[in-house]
């Protein structure tokens, strides 16, 4: 009963990674990567103290990371590009945040 209950668990998991590539063009570790690797940066620019990175929206996509939003000084927008770019796993960083004209 064991035995086929980690067969089923198998086949599932082959299921899932199949199908994320066939949605997505992606492999289910390169998926897996990319979700890692935004979710680093996205801890790590609201772990940056006196600033205000917690509302850039950050994705990822085989390793790119795409930084969009406004942020209210140039040098946040520098800072969290920066941020990004330290993070394990980042190749690229498209910084499209936009600065607050206040």
């Amino acid at each position: 009963m064991h035995r086929s209950a980690s067969v089923v668990a198998v086949v599932v998991l082959l299921a899932f990674g199949a199908g994320c590539r066939s949605t997505t063009g992606h492999t289910l570790g390169t998926n897996l990567n990319d979700t890692q690797i935004t979710s680093a940066v996205k801890t790590k620019l609201a772990a940056d103290t006196g600033s205000t990175l917690t509302r850039v929206s950050v994705t990822t996509v085989n390793g790119m990371v795409s930084l969009s939003g406004t942020v209210p000084t140039v040098a946040d927008r520098t800072r969290a590009e920066e941020i990004a770019r330290r993070v394990d796993g980042v190749q690229q960083v498209a910084n499209n945040l936009q600065v607050d004209k206040k």
